[in-house]
């Protein structure tokens, strides 16, 4: 008796081999684009000439007041820009840094800067014209106090 087993065999809805691995280099190459790097080509040797980044913010609630942390390493305070309007604390910065070297007879010379814009909306129970700022050692502080006649400003409005 001759048994016959069946062979496997792709179906339609299976994708082929080379589809697969198009599919996960556009995933990839998209996880790259995702990064919010500027830069001219998708060489090898294409280094970016600007980046963007968004530090990281820390929001923690005292008693009669907010303090918020912001991380800027390697920036001066000069280049830093605070500004509160509508309830929106906006903090925004750039970076420029160049580089020449002469050795041997080459020169190297690299610019790059880098920017970042990060909108935070204020509480509702802080007072714009008591915010402080202190920038030191690569961290932004600034302490929000709050405004302590806030909650009566809270009206309650009866359905008619």
């Amino acid at each position: 008796m001759n048994e016959q087993t069946p062979l496997p065999s792709r179906t339609r809805s299976e994708p082929s081999v080379p589809a697969v691995f198009g599919r996960l280099r556009d995933e990839i190459d998209q996880l790259f684009d995702d990064f919010s790097l500027v830069r001219p080509g998708r060489g090898i040797f294409a280094f970016p000439a600007a980046v963007e980044f968004s530090p990281a913010m820390e929001l923690t609630d005292k008693k009669d007041r907010y303090e918020l942390s912001v991380e800027l390493p390697g920036m001066e305070e000069k280049d830093i820009d605070i500004e509160c309007a509508d309830g929106v604390l906006t903090i925004s910065g750039e970076k420029r840094e160049e580089t020449e070297e002469k050795t041997d007879g080459y020169l190297v010379s690299e610019r790059s800067y880098g920017s970042f814009r990060r909108q935070l909306t204020l509480p509702a129970d802080v007072d714009p014209d008591a915010i402080d700022a202190k920038y030191s050692k690569g961290v932004l502080k600034l302490k929000l106090k709050k405004d302590a006649k806030a909650a009566s400003r809270v009206k309650k409005i009866a359905i008619g």
